[in-house]
């Protein structure tokens, strides 16, 4: 009987590996930046065309390899930054399993061009799906340019699930940022389809996060520092008012790596308890230098996620040091403790003795002896004076003259009138016809309109039932292009990150149809002259914001689900609130436009916009 375990060819485990380590464009650009840092480069230029499906470049001016390095590279756990295993305790680079440029060659096409410093000729090396095709030496700069086309090119099935370009490109972004938010000192460059989208100096911490965010971001960072023997902990924290419903702007970085521990930013949370609204995200970029023997990085493909040996002292002093800036920096009330030095004694009376106040006090004064007078001094039985009373006192005869004038009888208790028990009319002041009554609604606690009909009692949900009537109507104008627009007195001016803007850029068509105005969009500025009826003028940074928030993780495919997902998050974040008094009139005219819509029974979000009552059900109710 023939052996029924093989070993699997080259290129076949080559394919399996990338599948867990390639599984997007994004996914190769984290990868090589990484070697490029690793190779002690400055400058690092990033070059994407169709986010990264048809071509991914990243050129460096690194040190370089050799011949037989380069051939290398590709091979299955080959590695320059390990020798032993117990190098894994001690990495003080990014990659170390040696399988990234092997399964990356595997699924794509592959040109390499390296040179090292020393040599007079480069290598060039192209490998089409693990295959090599050809190897020349070269004329090249020093430094390295790995040029990636064609991912997954033999194996349409997972091209097929690849997103549309602008998620894709999201994720790109994603991992530019974070390489580059971790090493401020390298010259970054991202250039997308011919366009350069960053363009990134060497600078410090706090320049980086600016030139990557936006200008408006510098006035919202609050140092953060400190230095134990466990960890030191530096980077900035966001004030709690510029706080946001998305968490795009939270960095962890260990050892200049990029990490997501949901333990550290539950300590970075309650740090900020009693300062966020509710569901509101802080901004945080903070780096953690710890030993790198108290780590484990091996525990996830991606390394995104880091073992602590000392989670809960880590946890500690992360929680204490963020609490302590936001003290620092007057972005909380915190108790002081401190001596206050205006309470101090003088240094012209630190010397003097201090003396005892003379209180002087008529012992024998009775305010009800007959024939109270006031008194000139007098000697106190033991010896004191006493000076004359400043306040002389009308003399009367006896207390009881006090009240001379006042009539004993209770002629004017008599008097007092009480209020009539007597009922001097029906509780209702009119009858009310029955059609009358029946079209009348009432607001039940601020969230439920009640109105009775025919079967019985309609209660409706005053916040669902105002979503789905307002999606309807952001729909039909997106759809029909045609929404009427108020003109501002003065343009509002609004400020987003350099991602958010690119997503407003592409939202920005349907939200003209919806009523807004964009007079101008700029890298990180918008200027809005013209705003939808329904909005006022205070709530469009927020709906803008909820908008961008509920579209940036997932952005829809096509044109429709696009509209579909505008319209959905403008009625949600404009829809009457849970809490809200509405006059008579105001619920009246809820319930009629509900009912006029084409689906009022449920929300845009699929829950029961009301519920009815049956006579039948109360009367059970009441049924012993």
């Amino acid at each position: 009987m023939s052996s029924i375990i093989q070993l699997l060819p080259d290129h076949v485990a080559n394919q399996i590996a990338a599948g867990e380590v390639v599984q997007r464009p994004a996914s190769v650009v984290k990868e090589l930046l990484e070697n490029a840092i690793d190779a002690k480069a400055t400058d690092i230029k990033l070059v994407v065309k169709d986010a990264g499906k048809t071509l991914i470049q990243v050129i460096d001016n690194g040190m370089g390899m050799s011949v037989t390095d380069a051939r290398l590279c590709f091979e299955r756990h080959a590695t320059s930054k390990i020798r032993h295993a117990e190098d894994l305790f001690d990495l003080h680079t990014k990659g170390f399993r040696g399988e990234a440029l092997a399964s990356i060659a595997a699924i794509a096409h592959v040109e390499l061009k390296t040179k090292r410093d020393q040599e007079e000729l480069g290598t060039h090396i192209v490998i089409e799906g693990s295959k090599f095709v050809a190897q020349d030496a070269a004329v090249l700069p020093k430094g390295t340019s790995f040029l990636v086309k064609n991912l997954f090119f033999n194996i349409p099935a997972r091209r097929n699930f690849l997103k549309s370009d602008t998620v894709e490109m999201r994720h790109v972004i994603d991992e530019f940022q974070r390489v580059a938010l971790a090493h401020p000192s390298i010259y970054f460059t991202l250039i997308h389809n011919g366009s350069e989208m960053f363009n990134l100096p060497p600078s410090n911490y706090r320049q980086r996060i600016v030139n990557l965010l936006g200008g408006k971001t510098n006035e919202k960072l609050v140092p953060v520092t400190e230095d134990t023997e466990i960890v030191k902990i530096s980077g900035f924290i966001g004030k709690p008012e510029f706080a946001k419903k998305n968490r795009n702007e939270q960095f962890f970085f260990v050892n200049d790596r990029f990490i997501k521990s949901a333990y550290l930013h539950h300590a970075i949370m309650s740090a900020y308890e009693g300062l966020l609204k509710e569901g509101n995200q802080p901004s945080y970029f903070l780096y953690l230098q710890v030993p790198p023997n108290t780590i484990d990085i091996n525990i996830h493909p991606t390394k995104t996620e880091i073992k602590f040996d000392d989670e809960q002292s880590l946890y500690a002093i992360l929680r204490s040091a963020v609490k302590h800036s936001l003290g620092q920096f007057n972005v909380a009330p915190v108790l002081d403790f401190e001596r206050d030095p205006n309470l101090d004694t003088p240094y012209d009376y630190r010397s003097k003795e201090s003396e005892m106040p003379l209180i002087q006090v008529d012992s024998n004064f009775n305010p009800f002896a007959d024939g109270a007078t006031t008194t000139v001094a007098k000697k106190s039985s033991g010896g004191g004076s006493y000076s004359s009373n400043p306040f002389p006192k009308k003399e009367t005869t006896s207390w009881e003259s006090l009240y001379v004038d006042l009539k004993s009888d209770t002629e004017e208790v008599a008097s007092i009138s009480f209020e009539s028990e007597e009922v001097t009319g029906n509780l209702f002041q009119h009858e009310e016809k029955e059609e009358e009554i029946a079209s009348k609604t009432y607001q039940f606690h601020k969230k439920y309109i009640i109105s009775s009909i025919k079967s019985g009692m309609l209660v409706v949900d005053q916040n669902k039932a105002h979503q789905r009537v307002l999606y309807e109507q952001y729909l039909a104008n997106i759809t029909v292009q045609s929404a009427s627009s108020q003109q501002l007195l003065f343009p509002l001016e609004l400020y987003f990150s350099f991602e958010e803007m690119e997503l407003l850029k592409e939202l920005k068509p349907s939200l003209e149809n919806t009523g807004f105005i964009f007079d101008k969009m700029d890298k990180e500025r918008v200027l809005i002259s013209g705003i939808p009826v329904t909005v006022q003028e205070s709530e469009v940074s927020i709906v803008l914001e909820e908008l961008i928030s509920n579209l940036q993780n997932e952005v829809p495919e096509n044109t429709f689900s696009l509209n579909d997902g505008i319209a959905k998050s403008m009625a949600k974040s404009l829809a009457v609130k849970t809490g809200t008094l509405l006059t008579e009139r105001e619920q009246e005219n809820l319930v009629n436009a509900l009912f006029a819509c084409k689906e009022p029974n449920v929300s845009p979000f699929n829950r029961p916009t009301f519920v009815t009552l049956s006579v039948e059900d109360l009367d059970k109710k009441f049924t012993l």
